[in-house]
């Protein structure tokens, strides 16, 4: 028998409205709470319920979630199924992480400061938590209160596009067996694998909201730039020389790989950074409006997030290409 998911009623904030959402804070902690609840796992408290909840509640950005939320306010939406949606896309998130770290993908012991899943739990544990935490996405989305049968139908088409053979999985083989790749293949890969975890919490705020198609377009284009800003500063990020104990991560691990780095080198991947970061920034502003909260959202996130962490001072050199000063400090996690 199925157990209804429990309706959430409002993110313990006593409604959606505008003060809600301007304190980001209080929606990431809604998150946290409304994740914890739905990975609780009636109560058990074995290896695999355990590993579920450490790789869907360890200390990240919630990005993708706020991103639902925030877009899909300052496109006017606010009705109370927007946080189970969210949800559902960071529980897609935890996934592809847990599958990421493991030994037969990219081995990397580390994650957000902790040992990876597979490190703590075994591997067996690992990926049946994956697999446990991507059929909860979708349980979420299936159940989730206050949303038409046709909206519905589009998210859940659209999470599982995001995931399946032509979305996250391809990007991960492609990247584990693409070989030497040229640069435009690689940017492809950084796009199935960061970029559509990106456009795909951008998609369902458009589509909760019925935005037009201009507006999705834009929504789209400014989340597969972020990806593959995001994309190549986490490969500048894992270079030799850099400290495992403050990026929160492995590092070492792409020498030798087909990334932008090692086939463009150092300052053509600056550069590209740089205007992937102005791209992004634009289509945001386009789709949402310059004073838009989820582009407060995004540059505060973006001027946070290397403080404290090592990156090559100048990342985003040539000057004239270089986007605001918070622009330049993003870093995918």
């Amino acid at each position: 028998m199925t157990t209804a998911t429990p309706r959430y009623d409002g993110l313990r904030l006593k409604k959606f409205d505008d003060a809600a959402f301007d304190d980001v804070d209080a929606l990431r902690s809604a998150v946290d709470e409304r994740i914890e609840q739905l990975v609780a796992g009636n109560g058990q408290n074995d290896s695999l319920a355990k590993a579920m909840r450490a790789s869907a509640l360890s200390a990240g950005k919630r990005m993708r979630p706020l991103l639902v939320m925030l877009v899909a306010r300052d496109l006017g939406c606010n009705s109370p199924a927007l946080i189970d949606v969210a949800c559902s896309v960071e529980l897609v998130h935890a996934a592809s992480l847990i599958l990421d770290d493991l030994p037969c993908m990219d081995d990397a012991s580390l994650r957000r400061g902790k040992p990876a899943i597979h490190i703590q739990f075994g591997e067996d544990v690992a990926i049946l938590a994956s697999v446990a935490l991507l059929s909860r996405a979708f349980g979420v989305l299936s159940q989730a209160q206050d949303i038409s049968p046709v909206t519905r139908a589009r998210l859940v088409a659209t999470l599982a596009q995001t995931v399946g053979d032509q979305g996250l999985v391809r990007g991960q083989f492609e990247d584990l067996h693409g070989g030497a790749r040229s640069p435009e293949a690689i940017a492809t890969t950084n796009e199935l694998k960061t970029g559509l975890l990106l456009g795909v919490a951008v998609d369902m705020a458009a589509i909760m909201c019925h935005a037009d198609d201009n507006v999705a377009q834009q929504l789209r284009a400014f989340a597969l730039a972020a990806g593959q800003a995001f994309q190549i500063k986490d490969d500048f990020l894992d270079g030799a020389g850099n400290d495992s104990a403050i990026t929160g991560k492995d590092t070492g691990k792409d020498i030798g790989k087909a990334t932008l780095i090692n086939t463009l080198g150092v300052e053509e991947a600056q550069r590209r950074l740089a205007a992937c970061l102005n791209e992004a920034d634009g289509c945001l502003a386009a789709a949402v409006g310059a004073k838009g909260r989820t582009r407060h959202f995004m540059g505060a996130l973006f001027s946070s997030q290397a403080k404290g962490k090592r990156f090559m001072a100048d990342a985003t050199k040539p000057r004239e290409l270089r986007p605001s000063a918070h622009l330049a400090e993003l870093r995918v996690n």
